[in-house]
C-alpha cells in the first residue's frame, strides 16, 4: 500500500539520512522540510528524482512558528501517515536560531524541539485517526531522553526530556487507537550537530582519542539511525507502542565513556 511521510529537517544530518532511506522504497511519497539549508534540499530532491523510485518533495519550515506550521499543513499536498519528528537544534547550533539574551535561547530549546513537535503532531494526528493508521517517531536524544551529560546548556537536554515525555504521554491517550508513537534517542552520531557541539572545540588528537573511547570505538552513522527509524515506521513495530529507545550504541548505559573527563577542557 502507498503511504506518505514527512520528515523534519531533513537537508541533513539524520533527517537526510531518513529521507534516503524511505525514497530508497517504492510506493513512498516522501515530503521533508529545512529551514537554512535551502540549497541541500533542492539538491537532495534533484538526486532522488533521478531514481525514480518515490516522489520527494521539500518545504521551508520554522519549527516552533505557528503561522509556518499552518502554511506547512496547508502546503502538503496530502495526507501524512508518518511523521518523523526529527529538526531540533542542539547547544551550539542554537545561537543561529536565536541571538538574543540568555533568557531567549533556553526558550528557544523549548519552542523548537519540544512544542514545535507537539504542534506539528496534533495538526496531522486528526487525519491519522480518521483514516485508521498513522506513525508518530519522534528523535529526541541519548542526552536528555535517557541520561545527562555536563557540558551543554540545560534547556538542551530539559527539551529533548520533553520530547520523550510527549511520546509516553501520546502513547498512553493513544493505546486503543491504530497509531502507533515512539522515541528513539540517538547517542554520538557523525552529523554537523554534534561536531558543533563537542568536536570543533577539539584538538585532532583530543577527537581521536574521544572516538577512540566511544561505544565500539567509533560513531554511530546517521544511516544506522534512519533504519531503525524505517523499521518503527514498519508493520511489526506494534509491541513498541510508547517506547523510548535507547539508539545510542550504549552510551546510554555507560556515559562515562563521554563524561569521564572534563568535558570542559576538552580532555579525554
Amino acid at each position: 500500500m502507498a503511504r506518505s511521510v514527512l520528515i523534519t529537517g531533513g537537508s541533513g544530518g539524520i533527517g537526510r539520512a531518513c529521507v534516503e532511506r524511505f525514497a530508497a522504497e517504492e510506493d513512498w511519497t516522501v515530503w521533508f522540510t529545512y529551514r537554512n539549508g535551502r540549497e541541500r534540499a533542492e539538491e537532495l530532491v534533484q538526486e532522488l528524482a533521478l531514481t525514480g523510485r518515490a516522489k520527494v518533495e521539500a518545504f521551508p519550515f520554522s519549527q516552533g512558528d505557528w503561522e509556518d506550521h499552518e502554511q506547512l499543513v496547508e502546503r502538503l499536498p496530502g495526507p501524512v501517515d508518518v511523521l518523523v519528528n526529527n529538526a531540533a537544534v542542539g547547544s551550539k547550533t542554537i545561537d543561529r536560531y536565536s541571538d538574543g539574551p540568555p533568557q531567549d535561547k533556553a526558550s528557544a530549546f523549548f519552542q523548537i524541539n519540544a512544542v514545535g513537535p507537539l504542534w506539528l503532531t496534533e495538526q496531522l494526528l486528526p487525519g491519522m485517526l480518521e483514516r485508521g493508521f498513522g506513525k508518530i517517531i519522534n528523535i529526541s536524544s541519548v542526552g536528555g531522553g535517557i541520561f545527562q551529560f555536563p557540558g551543554f546548556h540545560p534547556a538542551d537536554g530539559m527539551s529533548k526530556a520533553a520530547l520523550t515525555y510527549l511520546t509516553r504521554h501520546l502513547a498512553a491517550d493513544l493505546v486503543h487507537t491504530p497509531v502507533e508513537v515512539f522515541a528513539l534517542c540517538p547517542g554520538a552520531v557523525e552529523t554537523t550537530m554534534f561536531r558543533a557541539s563537542t568536536l570543533d572545540r577539539l584538538s585532532s588528537g583530543e577527537r581521536s582519542a574521544l572516538t577512540a573511547r566511544l561505544p565500539r570505538g567509533r560513531m554511530i552513522e546517521a544511516r544506522e539511525i534512519a533504519e531503525q527509524v524505517w523499521w518503527l515506521a514498519g508493520e511489526h513495530a506494534g509491541a513498541l507502542h510508547g517506547a523510548v529507545i535507547d539508539a545510542s550504541m550504549g552510551l546510554g548505559v555507560h556515559p562515562g565513556l563521554l563524561t569521564g573527563a572534563d568535558v570542559d577542557s576538552g580532555r579525554v
